[in-house]
């Protein structure tokens, strides 16, 4: 499985990558593979304000459906909507293909969070 460097990620497969007060969020390389080819992405919509660990997301594969959750607290100010016209793009490239953009209500949720060296490890216990 891919762990691209540089970003944080959670228990729950989701990645966070830092921009200022912006965390731009997607799901991990880990779950796309383990969830099969992704056919639907459900979003949320701009202005949302959603919480940490609440479910901002679905996504539906071959295989199964999934919630996708939040990593940090915050107000959502973008959405992939390619996406939603194209959910195949997590399939090809997870990281690339960013889910949401939130700003930040609590930076120091940051803190719980992987870094990418800690989830390699996570992921080599899991398997």
């Amino acid at each position: 499985m891919k762990v691209q460097k540089g970003l944080q990620y959670t228990n729950d497969h989701e990645w966070v990558k830092v921009e200022g007060d912006v965390a731009v969020i997607g799901v991990a390389d880990y779950a796309q593979h383990h969830l099969g080819d992704i056919v639907y992405v459900e979003l949320p919509e701009i202005d949302d304000e959603i919480e940490r660990e609440e479910a901002f997301s679905a996504v539906e594969s071959v295989k199964a459906a999934a919630d996708i959750y939040m990593p940090v607290s915050g107000k959502v100010v973008a959405i992939n909507e390619e996406l939603i016209d194209d959910p195949a793009l997590l399939n090809s490239d997870p990281y690339e293909n960013w889910m949401i953009k939130v700003e930040m209500t609590n930076k120091a949720e940051l803190d719980e969070l992987m870094t990418s060296e800690d989830y390699e490890k996570f992921l080599a216990e899991e398997e």
